[in-house]
């Protein structure tokens, strides 16, 4: 594409004009990509998204913490595709994909016009023969312009080649007008006329700007949302005020989130058809990755629509986390987080710690809820593909989906195989709720630190002694489940599901977590050490701590003296 428009700009005197025709071909990524044909017009269906209609806002989207969305003209069932992950996909991965240029992703379309069309840095206004790339950024301009200005205008001429505004109070008090046209033989956009500075009274418009729409205020804050997709909507309005000195509305920098979410990741149904393709180049390029993907049917009323299927269930572990397990403490840590994106749903996450009490995520999955079939879907994936060492802890809350989902595990999360644990806080949490008595929340969490049965003991009659209720409560629970005497150094110290919890701020930094591990490991064995920093500052500790005493000489001697005996 280069080439062909360099080629357009030094020929543009013989050829004006060129045309360029594109063909696309559906490829079907194999055993992973599924058939969807999907004819809607998406761009109706977004529509209302960039306008300011309160109605469309209401009517669209809802912005409450609902946790579960319901299932209309739907038909759970169905497929089940599986990447196993002794194979990789012979699936080609197109020539473009492994020459990206990412930097030149941002870059301007014309770089020659990059850093011209710019308002006179002296007093910040236009001048005629000033030059643009595109018709957008001529709008752009005069937009960034007039509400800088606090002034407004009326378009009085828009078309392909012509941009021609008048100010608000044109002919009263004002004469502010400017026109741009599309010079052909330059390529580019020029500000032809120019009437000079506002004349009627500046900083007129006082909260909010007709000018500053969902579409301005998108593009204004894309690096911001590049950075912090999650960024709230308040800050937002605080960041649209400090830079424009205006107060846009909650609907209108919602709104405005939504376009530039769209604009940067894709939007919600182009996402959705690239999941299978992605996880399937996922596969190709990391070799031994894991992903299952459950879809379900489409039904117009009574009628299934052929061709297009629903993702119901996905789950996904990285080669990495799959082989890292392997060296990390024999315990897990699962946990559910709620999405409260356009389509609602869980995000399951199972994490361990390794050697240096690094935190390893090791396995995803992204399901309708915290529903018994979707825990079972995961932890039979996770106990199938990454978990597979007996002997191993699992540490959750309560919830009941997890416990009938573990009770239809076939003894894959059961003694002898695992043992399940709960967090010590939700059980406090639990017990707060269930008795609202605060100053007897700490002694049932202090009966779950018990190390010894003696400790346990005491803890327990205090507790009972205060209420043979709280007592029965806690004798339901199970002592192996929660109490640290009991657990036969299942929980490895752990009590709580802090780890996977805290993963959503881990997940920030995913992008480079495997590279940065890998090459601080690789460094740490070409420096000779044998274990992690955390278990040699362990070892060197203790042994300052023990002083001169040596094993291997005092076990000599009892070799000694049994040889004299």
């Amino acid at each position: 594409m280069q080439n062909m428009f360099q080629i357009h700009r030094q020929t543009y005197t013989r050829h004006p004009q060129i045309k360029l025709y594109i063909k696309f071909k559906a490829v079907e990524a194999v055993a992973v990509q599924n058939d969807i044909d999907v004819n809607d017009d998406i761009a109706a269906v977004y529509e209302g998204m960039n306008s300011d209609s309160e109605e469309n806002f209401e009517a669209t989207y809802e912005t409450g913490d609902e946790d579960e969305d319901g299932d209309v003209g739907v038909e759970a069932a169905a497929e089940n595709v599986v990447v196993h992950p002794s194979s990789s996909q012979p699936m080609g991965v197109p020539p473009f994909m492994r020459e990206l240029d990412l930097d030149a992703m941002h870059a301007p379309e014309f770089p020659e016009y990059a850093n011209i069309g710019i308002a006179d840095p002296e007093d910040g206004e236009f001048r005629i023969g000033m030059e643009y790339s595109s018709r957008k950024s001529v709008v752009a301009a005069i937009r960034s312009f007039t509400i800088s200005r606090g002034v407004d205008y009326d378009v009085y001429e828009s078309e392909p080649h012509t941009f021609y505004t008048k100010c608000k109070m044109y002919g009263r008090g004002c004469d502010w007008l400017i026109r741009a046209s599309l010079i052909r033989k330059k390529g580019c956009w020029e500000i032809c006329r120019y009437n000079g500075r506002h004349t009627c009274m500046i900083g007129m418009i006082s909260q909010d700007h007709s000018k500053l729409d969902s579409d301005t205020v998108a593009e204004a804050i894309r690096p911001l949302v590049e950075t912090d997709p999650s960024m709230k909507v308040k800050s937002i309005i605080v960041e649209v005020h400090s830079r424009f000195n205006y107060t846009i509305s909650y609907r209108k920098a919602w709104l405005a989130k939504q376009t530039s979410v769209a604009k940067v990741f894709g939007d919600w149904e182009e996402s959705y058809q690239a999941l299978p393709w992605w996880l399937s180049v996922m596969v190709e390029k990391i070799p031994g990755s894991v992903v299952q993907i459950e879809t379900r049917l489409l039904y117009n009323g009574n009628e299934e629509a052929q061709g297009v299927k629903i993702l119901h269930r996905v789950f996904w572990s990285f080669n990495p986390c799959i082989r890292a397990f392997r060296h990390c403490k024999p315990l897990v840590q699962v946990d559910g987080t709620h999405l409260y994106g356009k389509y609602k749903g869980t995000l399951l996450v199972a994490v361990a710690q390794d050697g240096n009490q690094n935190i390893v995520p090791i396995a995803f999955a992204l399901v309708e809820g915290e529903t018994v079939d979707a825990w079972h879907f995961f932890l039979r994936n996770l106990r199938t593909y990454v978990v597979r060492k007996d002997g191993v802890g699992m540490i959750s809350d309560r919830h009941e989906s997890i416990r009938a989902a573990v009770n239809r595990s076939g003894g894959d999360w059961q003694p002898p195989r695992a043992w399940w644990m709960f967090c010590i806080r939700h059980i406090g949490s639990n017990f707060l709720r269930a008795f609202k008595v605060p100053h007897l929340q700490k002694l049932v969490v202090n009966i779950g630190y018990s190390r010894t049965v003696e400790e346990y003991n005491i803890n327990y009659k205090r507790l009972e002694e205060r209420g043979e209720a709280y007592a029965r409560w806690c004798d339901a629970i199970g002592l192996r489940h929660w109490v640290l005497a009991f657990d036969e150094g299942h929980q490895w110290g752990h009590m709580t599901t802090n780890l996977v919890e805290c993963i959503n701020s881990v997940l920030k930094g995913a992008h480079e977590l495997f590279t940065r591990k890998s090459a601080e490991t690789h460094e740490r064995k070409r420096a000779g050490f044998t274990y992690s920093a955390f278990a040699q500052q362990r070892i060197e500790a203790s042994m300052q701590q023990d002083g001169n005493i040596v094993c291997t000489a005092l076990i000599d001697e009892m070799r000694c003296l049994r040889c004299a005996k």
